[in-house]
């Protein structure tokens, strides 16, 4: 129905009024405030307006979020990668290997003071013992010319 939009394009009456005369509206389908609006129509047109502040721009006062946990959840995704990336939504009690990790460094660093890459080895240790394997990212190899002439000359392939 023509009442569904904001009135910035014209007035319900106008969209109303045109639907009926185009025909897309059949004079049975008249709303009952047609005819009063018609015979008595306001003073003043109504129309929209976007109203503004009248204050300058606002300032966005929230500050940035960095909780401790997220430098942890950074450094092993630099060190470890995404890893497989699946995550078994549907067991309701399931943990990635990150979450598994944060946990297991916070509980190490409640143990002792110990040093910061220090800590984190030994929790991926510690890991390792209860059967999660967590598989460093592997760096990028630059393939140069001499090693790809070394790598083709083991399979007698001459190069122009």
């Amino acid at each position: 129905m023509a009442g569904s939009r904001l009135e910035k394009f014209g007035t319900i009456f106008t969209r109303v009024q045109n639907l009926l005369r185009s025909g897309a509206m059949r004079e049975s389908q008249k709303p009952i405030w047609y005819d009063v609006y018609e015979a008595f129509p306001p003073l003043r047109e109504p129309i929209y307006r976007n109203i503004r502040p009248l204050v300058g721009k606002v300032t966005d006062t929230v500050p940035p979020i960095l909780y401790r946990e997220d430098q942890i959840r950074a450094k092993f995704y630099e060190a470890y990668g995404t890893g497989s990336g699946i995550f078994e939504l549907a067991r309701s009690n399931y943990k990635s290997p990150c979450q598994r990790f944060v946990e297991k460094y916070n509980e190490l660093k409640k143990q002792g003071d110990m040093d910061e890459d220090l800590l984190f080895a030994e929790t991926g240790k510690a890991l390792l013992a209860e059967g999660l394997v967590l598989s460093r990212k592997s760096k990028k190899v630059s393939v140069t010319a001499r090693s790809q002439y070394h790598f083709l000359s083991r399979w007698n392939v001459q190069l122009s």
